[in-house]
């Protein structure tokens, strides 16, 4: 990506991570909204795993149920940029590509374009939703409109899932910013309502629907900045979709595909809705749902 010429997003906080829980009050969510997040991206395993992990750190569950208490509050701080390391820099310039192309759109519209808040943080943290930990990987938070990343997860991009490449990150925030889209347009609200009355199933399957949208609206992004792609950039983001579909993670992890436990797509359908995004720059083609939610 050709990102020198992008300035940096001024929409972001730096959380220490150090916290050793998850203190009291502000997760107000508790359990309600972390697992579904948790659930919706890593199936019930995912759950078992992370609960795994709090309890090897010292953390304590229930503090999921009971939206903390008892620990130590994480510190939020906004340093200057210059204090940054690179690929937090880069992830800012993403963001404020994504902010300048967004604000386009929504003026088109007549609207104005509420930007989200990225927030850093190193292995744990604390967000509106809920725990905030690296094994979830980068999430977006409705409630509180901020994105949550560590950025130890694009290491693991190019280590462990053989996605190297700076578009790549563009991709991931881009698709985040993706559900910041659908969350201020109404469209996540109208989503969840669906999966209220739907069968475990169907649920899965308005999620994957969701998550095929953001992949779209981060193509959008993508192709409406004419100045950040360059050669190679479009094959990066394919080997990037590839590897994080359900089908492919799930022989990864010598399982078998099970298409009703999908909550993302398979790697074709992300790839093919990337592209879309890419192709058409339009929004309006990311209609994932058909008009039936």
């Amino acid at each position: 990506m050709r990102l020198d010429d992008e300035r940096e997003s001024s929409h972001y906080e730096v959380q220490d991570g150090r916290g050793g829980g998850f203190g009291g009050g502000g997760l107000g969510g508790g359990l309600g909204m972390l697992l579904p997040l948790i659930g919706s991206r890593f199936g019930c395993g995912g759950i078992v795993v992370v609960l795994i992990i709090m309890v090897v750190m010292g953390m304590n569950p229930l503090s999921l149920i009971s939206g903390g208490g008892g620990g130590q509050q994480v510190q939020t701080e906004r340093p200057a940029t210059s204090e940054l390391s690179a690929v937090q820099r880069t992830a800012l310039q993403v963001l404020g590509s994504t902010e300048r192309r967004w604000t386009d759109i929504f003026r088109e519209q007549g609207q104005d374009y509420p930007p989200p808040t990225l927030v850093f943080y190193n292995q744990s943290g604390q967000s509106g939703c809920g725990a905030a930990m690296s094994a979830m990987g980068p999430f977006y938070c409705p409630a509180d409109q901020r994105i949550y990343l560590d950025t130890d997860f694009f290491r693991e991009m190019e280590t462990k899932f053989n996605a190297p490449g700076d578009f790549p990150i563009g991709y991931i925030i881009a698709h985040e910013v993706g559900h910041h889209i659908q969350t201020i347009t109404g469209e996540a609200d109208r989503i969840r309502k669906a999966q209220q009355r739907a069968s475990e199933a169907d649920g899965n399957a308005l999620q994957v629907k969701m998550e095929l949208q953001a992949d779209c609206y981060a193509g959008v992004w993508a192709a409406r900045d004419t100045n950040l792609m360059e050669a190679g950039d479009l094959e990066e983001g394919m080997r990037a979709a590839e590897a994080i579909g359900d089908d492919t993670l799930q022989k990864a992890a010598g399982r078998r595909p099970v298409p009703e436990s999908f909550t993302h797509g398979t790697s074709a359908q992300r790839m093919q809705w990337l592209r879309k995004g890419l192709q058409t720059g339009d929004p309006a083609q990311c209609d994932t749902f058909g008009g039936a939610i």
